[in-house]
């Protein structure tokens, strides 16, 4: 159950709901973490910007294994509702089922490379409470990596760590889509909606 109830669409700021469309591309709706923010449209736009930003691909670091690192990140965290949105996502920028199902376990999975897994390292030890980033990991990290790719990596590894602490803090309710991506890929996690409903 959500601690604050998200706008419906007819609720946000016209020109605010303009600028979130932006969502459904990737995850086919506006979520409900950003239909929360719009209460106050600055923060939501803000996030917005930010999401953009972080999402653009101008190196090696894909769309597809961008969501792939969220989804790491989020798993490491514990956030339900981010893990949902990120496999979905991953799944929608064109992740093979084999990715999807194996990314929770990268490490052990055939399915991703000696660079990616350097990466979803990164990402596992960035986002432990404490922080678990060593300097082997970031070798590991830097020899496969441009230091440009590292920031994409790092961008994307602290926008999930806000949307984290927002979604879980929030109680976050899931939408359909993310709900049946998570039942469809993470089925040999422990994942289930937990507090994350209506």
């Amino acid at each position: 159950m959500p601690v604050i109830a998200p706008l419906e669409e007819n609720e946000i700021d016209a020109e605010l709901l303009d600028y979130v469309q932006f969502f459904k591309g990737p995850l086919g709706v506006i979520p409900n973490s950003v239909r929360t923010m719009a209460r106050r449209p600055h923060i939501a736009k803000a996030f917005t910007d930010l999401n953009v930003a972080v999402m653009q691909c101008l190196g090696d670091v894909t769309p597809e294994f961008k969501r792939l690192i969220g989804y790491v990140t989020s798993y490491v965290s514990g956030c339900r509702y981010c893990q949902a949105h990120t496999i979905l996502g991953s799944e929608r920028f064109g992740a093979s089922q084999d990715r999807l199902n194996d990314v929770w376990n990268y490490a052990d999975s055939e399915h991703f490379s000696a660079a990616e897994k350097a990466a979803l390292d990164f990402a596992h030890a960035a986002a432990s409470v404490p922080n678990a980033v060593t300097d082997e990991i970031a070798d590991r990290l830097k020899t496969y990596w441009s230091d440009d790719d590292i920031v994409e990596i790092m961008g994307v590894i602290a926008l999930f760590g806000y949307l984290n602490r927002w979604n879980d803090s929030m109680g976050s309710a899931l939408e359909d889509l993310p709900i049946a991506a998570g039942e469809k890929f993470l089925g040999a996690t422990d994942w289930k909606i937990g507090k994350h409903h209506d």
